[in-house]
């Protein structure tokens, strides 16, 4: 189980500030990493993400993490969060484009009955943060811990 997880951002106080609000929850200051901040669910799990600024990397340190500043560091990854969010899919919709970032509903895992949607949210058009608005978390479950996702993944048992 994923609790808390990270973000690279350009502004990471913005991002932060979003994400927060896709979460009805509140973004605040992370000490412990420079110019890093943290949006936080407030959801009874501990559920947070801190963001970073892009430039930052975190290092195996002597004893634990360091981090280090990168003279090039690129705005696009492969790595993507899916979070659920209680507001409706309008709300989540209208955040991106207020933003002016890229924010698209999209299907994930192939056609009606067994295809989910989730929402798109590109944080400054670079990271790519999966959005299951009220009630579309429900169907990422159940593909995931059903017959479709054992079929296209090749799952053993069901989760």
């Amino acid at each position: 189980m994923i609790l808390p997880a990270s973000v690279p951002a350009d502004e990471p106080e913005r991002v932060a500030r979003v994400i927060a609000e896709l979460w009805n929850g509140e973004a605040v200051p992370f000490p412990p990493v420079e110019r890093t901040w943290m949006a936080i669910a407030h959801d009874g799990r501990g559920c947070e993400i801190e963001v970073s600024p892009r430039d930052l990397a975190f290092l195996p340190g002597p004893a634990e993490i360091a981090c280090a500043a990168q003279p090039e560091t690129p705005r696009h990854s492969s790595s993507h969060l899916l979070v659920a969010s209680p507001l409706e899919a309008e709300a989540v919709l209208a955040i991106g484009a207020r933003e002016g970032w890229a924010t698209r509903v999209c299907r994930r895992g192939g056609p009606d009955p067994m295809g989910f949607d989730l929402i798109e949210m590109w944080l400054e058009n670079a990271y790519m943060l999966e959005i299951a608005p009220k009630g579309w978390a429900e169907r990422y479950v159940a593909f995931m811990t059903g017959a479709p996702a054992r079929a296209m993944f090749g799952f053993s048992r069901a989760a």
